[in-house]
């Protein structure tokens, strides 16, 4: 049994996810009450004492900065007030694909970001599916990777296709497709792509033969779509019978919606770890990631090996 109360709190831009977390924990989410100036600038107060008690704060941290300055000011304040524990759950981890130095006199966001996060307070951190694995090296706190593959390998299986594969739409994502594709029983191809500036492909090539294949597209997140798309279009001709893509977080952003609505695509499944705008195209479908935060949550708290969510 767990030796202190837990106390639930959420930013305003994650409160949706943050409601269904909270249901399926058992416990309803806090109140915090906030003063806003004409300025811009705001301050989260937390309205209900949580001294001694741990406490989980649940926001993700996609742009605009606000929601991660408002995450760390809740981490601020729950310290003030003498909580005994602070574990932040952060269903996206914005910055992340801020993970090295990769051109001169460039910053590494994502580890700022953790540097922040602890400077502020937090003891704990729960994420799920980070750009980058090696992003949990740099907090000298304990950090939950979750990852997302319990949720979708689940919803492939329900689909019932033959002659399945699972594709990866660059290099860096093969690990994850052929960890995928073992679950499942089914065959791995790659599509390699070459880029000269963020967010454009210039040309993208296949490693693997899809012929009258069902063919599912796994990332790690989706933003303008213009990888994904490309990607299905390359498949398609290629002989594929179907193509889904599936990706943890649904950032979508610029003609995203749009570039899915006139793909090749068949299907597009994200979770709900960002807000996702659906009903602008009728192929994206939203997988609740809220009961995964909520086991793990609940395990964190009641000091239960979490080991058996680490599906992938």
């Amino acid at each position: 049994m767990a030796d202190q109360l837990s106390y639930l709190f959420c930013t305003r831009t994650s409160r949706d996810l943050a409601e269904k977390i909270a249901q399926n924990y058992g416990k309803e989410l806090g109140k915090i009450n906030f003063q806003e100036f004409s300025d811009g600038e705001f301050e989260p107060v937390l309205d209900e004492s949580v001294r001694g008690g741990r406490v989980f704060l649940i926001g993700s941290t996609f742009p605009p900065a606000d929601n991660l300055l408002e995450l760390l000011l809740m981490i601020d304040a729950a310290k003030r007030a003498s909580a005994k524990s602070i574990t932040v759950v952060i269903p996206y981890f914005g910055l992340a694909r801020q993970d090295r130095k990769d051109k001169p006199r460039a910053p590494i966001g994502a580890k700022l970001v953790a540097n922040l996060l602890t400077a502020a307070g937090a003891t704990r951190v729960m994420t799920m599916d980070l750009h980058a694995d090696q992003i949990q090296g740099f907090f000298e706190i304990p950090v939950d990777h979750l990852y997302a593959s319990s949720i979708f390998v689940d919803y492939i299986r329900s689909l019932n296709l033959d002659s399945l594969t699972i594709a990866s739409p660059d290099m860096g994502g093969a690990k994850r497709a052929k960890n995928y594709a073992g679950h499942l029983g089914a065959e791995v191809v790659i599509a390699y792509k070459e880029r000269k500036k963020a967010n454009v492909v210039e040309e993208m090539f296949l490693i693997g033969d899809v012929t009258g294949k069902n063919v599912i597209l796994i990332d790690d997140m989706i933003d303008t779509a213009g990888t994904l798309c490309k990607a299905a279009d390359i498949l398609i001709e290629k002989g594929a019978k179907t193509v889904r893509a599936m990706a943890t977080h649904g950032v979508l952003s610029g003609k995203a919606y749009d570039n899915i609505e006139n793909s090749k695509l068949l299907e597009v499944i994200v979770t709900d770890s960002i807000p996702v705008k659906n009903n602008l195209s009728s192929k994206i479908k939203v997988l609740s990631c809220a009961p995964l935060f909520a086991d793990v949550m609940t395990m964190v708290h009641e000091h239960k090996s979490i080991s058996s969510k680490f599906v992938i």
